[in-house]
C-alpha cells in the first residue's frame, strides 16, 4: 500500500505528461503499469488482459457507439436546420431574440445527439449567416453557441454520463433522469442571461424579422422529429420497455428514417456517419481501456482507502471540500479536455465523494457539469474552437469573451445543485431508478 505523498506525486506526474500534449489514453495506461511495477511487481501485469476484455465486454458500453452513430445521423439528416428554423419563428420576440433560438436549439439537438461539439459545429452552421444578415453582435452569437452545445453532455442521452456510470457501477438510467432538470435550468439560466444583457444593452440584439402566423404554424411540423426521437428513447427508459442501450438502438433505427423522410439517405451519407462513428468510439474505448486499467492499479494498491483516511483527517465540512474540487476542476480545466478530465479524476475525488455522503448520482451530474465548464476554458475549450471554426471570421478572442456570461450561469447552477442536492435527485427518486 503506498502512502499519501506517493499518491500526490503519482497524480503530478499523470497531469503533467497529459498537459505535455501526449495522448490520454497513453498517459493513463502508462501510469497504471507504473504503480502496478511499482507496488506489486511484474506478475500482476498478466491480469489486464482479461481484466480489459471483462470490462470492455460490456452491455452498457454498446450505448456509446449507438448514441454516437444516432447523433451522426441526425447531424447530416438536416433534422437540426429544420428545428433551428421553427424555434427562432417563435423565440424572436423575446429580448435578445434569435440568441434564445440558439439555447433552445442546442437544448433540442442535445437531447438526441448526447454530444457538445456536434451541437456546436450544427448549430453555429445554421446560424452564422441569420445573425450577420440582421447585425447582431457576434460575441454574443458565438457564446450562445459555444455554451448552449454545453448542454449536449448533461442532457440525456448523455455519452459522458454513461461514461461515468460505466466506471464508477452507476445506473445509466438513474443518471439520465438525474440530468433532466439541471439541464432544463441551466437552459433557463443562459436565457434570463440574455435577457438581462439585451436589456441593458439592447444593441447586442440586432433587428427582428417577423413572420406571418401561418407560416410559423406551417413551419412547428419541423420540431416533430427531435421530439419524436427524444420521446423514444428517454419514454422507453423511463416506462421501463427498454434499457438504456436497448433505447439507443431504437433511436438508430429511428434516425435512419427519419434521414430517409428527409431524402438525405444515401450509401455515401451512410459511409461518411459510420466512419466518423468508428473513429469517436474507438477513440473513447481506447481512454476508457486506460481508465479501466488505472482503476484496477489504484485498488491494488489501495489508494481509494488513503485517500478517504485523508479526507478525513483534514476536519473540514463537506461543502468546503467541494468548494475545494469545483476551483480544482476550474485550473485543470484550463489544461485538460472535458473527457480527459472526468476519466482521470473520477478515481480519484469518487471516494472522497462517497466519504463525505454525497449521492454517485448527483456526482455524476456534478462532474458533467464541470466539465461543461472545460469546454469552455481556456485555451483548450473544445467548443470555443469548433464555433470559430464554423465562424470563419475574427479572433478566437471574441468567443472567449462571449462565453463569459454564460459561464458565469453554469456556476450559478454547480451552487445551486451543492446547496439542494434534491435539484438532481428528486427525479430518480420520484421514478423510482
Amino acid at each position: 500500500m503506498v502512502g499519501i505523498q506517493e499518491i500526490a506525486i503519482g497524480f503530478v506526474i499523470v497531469l503533467t505528461l497529459l498537459m505535455s500534449g501526449l495522448q490520454v489514453a497513453s498517459v493513463m495506461i502508462v501510469a497504471a503499469l507504473g504503480g502496478i511495477l511499482y507496488g506489486l511487481g511484474p506478475a500482476m501485469l498478466t491480469n489486464l488482459g482479461n481484466m480489459m476484455w471483462s470490462e470492455l465486454n460490456s452491455f452498457i458500453l454498446t450505448a456509446i457507439p449507438l448514441y454516437i452513430l444516432m447523433g451522426e445521423i441526425l447531424v447530416h439528416s438536416e433534422v437540426a436546420q429544420r428545428m433551428y428554423r421553427s424555434l427562432s419563428d417563435w423565440l424572436n420576440w423575446l429580448p435578445g431574440g434569435l440568441l434564445h433560438t440558439n439555447v433552445v436549439a442546442s437544448t433540442g439537438f442535445a437531447a438526441i445527439s448526447g454530444s457538445s461539439v456536434a451541437t456546436a459545429a450544427t448549430i453555429g452552421t445554421v446560424a452564422f449567416p441569420t445573425f450577420r444578415a440582421q447585425g447582431y453582435d457576434e460575441k454574443w452569437v458565438a457564446g450562445s453557441i459555444a455554451s448552449g452545445a454545453t448542454l449536449g453532455i448533461l442532457i440525456p442521452p448523455s455519452i459522458n454520463l454513461i461514461i461515468y456510470g460505466a466506471i464508477t457501477e452507476t445506473s445509466i438510467g438513474a443518471l439520465f433522469m438525474a440530468g433532466f432538470i439541471p439541464g432544463l435550468l441551466l437552459a433557463l439560466f443562459f436565457m434570463i442571461t440574455i435577457i438581462i444583457a439585451s436589456v441593458i444593452w439592447p444593441s447586442i440584439a440586432g433587428t427582428k424579422e417577423g413572420l406571418e402566423t401561418a407560416g410559423r404554424v406551417g413551419r412547428l411540423f419541423d420540431l416533430l422529429a427531435p421530439l419524436f426521437i427524444f420521446l423514444l428513447i428517454i419514454g422507453g427508459i423511463y416506462q421501463g420497455w427498454a434499457t438504456p442501450t436497448e433505447a439507443a438502438a431504437i433511436g438508430v433505427v429511428a434516425s435512419i428514417f427519419l434521414a430517409g423522410i428527409n431524402r438525405k439517405l444515401s450509401f455515401k451519407m451512410l459511409h461518411t456517419v459510420l466512419t466518423g462513428t468508428i473513429k469517436v468510439t474507438a477513440m473513447i474505448l481506447l481512454i476508457l481501456t486506460g481508465a479501466f486499467f488505472l482503476n484496477f492499479s489504484m485498488g491494488l494498491l489501495g489508494i481509494p482507502e488513503q485517500i478517504s483516511q485523508f479526507v478525513s483527517s483534514l476536519n473540514v465540512t463537506p461543502l468546503v471540500l467541494i468548494a475545494f474540487i469545483v476551483v480544482f476542476y476550474l485550473v485543470l480545466g484550463c489544461f485538460l479536455d472535458a473527457l480527459a478530465m472526468m476519466i482521470t479524476t473520477i478515481p480519484i475525488l469518487f471516494p472522497i465523494i462517497l466519504h463525505i455522503g454525497y449521492d454517485p448520482v448527483w456526482f455524476g451530474v456534478f462532474v458533467v457539469i464541470m466539465c461543461e465548464l472545460a469546454l469552455l476554458t481556456p485555451p483548450v475549450g473544445m467548443n470555443l474552437y469548433v464555433v470559430q471554426g464554423v465562424r470563419k471570421s475574427g479572433q478566437l478572442t471574441d468567443v472567449m469573451r462571449g462565453v463569459m456570461p454564460f459561464f458565469a450561469a453554469i456556476l450559478a447552477l454547480v451552487v445551486l445543485i451543492t446547496l439542494f442536492p434534491s435539484v438532481v435527485l428528486w427525479l430518480p427518486k420520484t421514478i423510482g431508478i
